[in-house]
């Protein structure tokens, strides 16, 4: 069954307004969560449509224009770094999921959830895993929020050139964390995760 066919078996099981989620953001040490909820019209065939993370970044931003461009709707939710390191990234990643829900114009009929459930948000649910690479409406929402995020990260470079967020987006490389000890965390830095402040030096 190909990422359509799978949207379409929801539609024949009588919900029509469909919404996939997904997230960008929950591995890195860095910056914040994003979530997307995108809802595709039924009879659209986006070419090359799949998982954000196998998508080169050129053609991960000509797939986004096509997303935003001919969806019926898209929301998007952003929990920032304090909140992440308040409330837990499980639980900052379900207030962006539910952040790109409420940020939808109108309530859909159903959503396909990459692999978590949103307790808080009352509209029938399916959590699939992997379902960026299974769902359509899914597919998109990873490419909605992965580039919102790495927008996100290239103004936190402008800010913050010494930790190059351009080139790694915050996630966990030898360079990232190289530069967080040499340099210390910088303000957007999540201070609850422990590879964080085991590299942070002593005064």
């Amino acid at each position: 069954m190909d990422i359509y066919q799978h949207d379409d078996s929801f539609r024949r099981k009588g919900f029509e307004i469909i919404a996939g989620i997904d997230e960008a953001g929950r591995g890195p040490v860095a910056g914040p969560v994003v979530a997307a909820a995108v809802v595709l019209p039924p009879d659209l065939r986006i070419e090359g449509l799949r998982d954000s993370k196998k998508i080169p970044e050129q053609e991960r931003t000509h797939l986004f224009w096509d997303v935003l461009s001919f969806s019926l709707d898209v929301g998007v939710g952003i929990v920032d770094h304090d909140e992440i390191d308040r409330i837990n990234i499980l639980q900052a990643t379900r207030l962006a999921m539910k952040k790109a829900v409420d940020d939808l114009r109108s309530a859909p009929d159903a959503l396909i959830i990459d692999a978590v459930t949103l307790p808080s948000v009352k509209v029938k649910q399916f959590s699939i895993i992997k379902g960026d690479s299974k769902s359509a409406a899914v597919a998109a929402a990873s490419i909605i929020a992965k580039y919102v995020r790495d927008m996100v990260m290239l103004h936190y470079h402008s800010l913050y050139p010494e930790y190059n967020f351009k080139k790694h987006k915050g996630y966990c490389t030898e360079e990232h964390l190289h530069l967080i000890q040499l340099h210390g965390p910088c303000r957007i830095h999540r201070k609850s995760f422990k590879r964080v402040m085991e590299l942070v030096l002593p005064f």
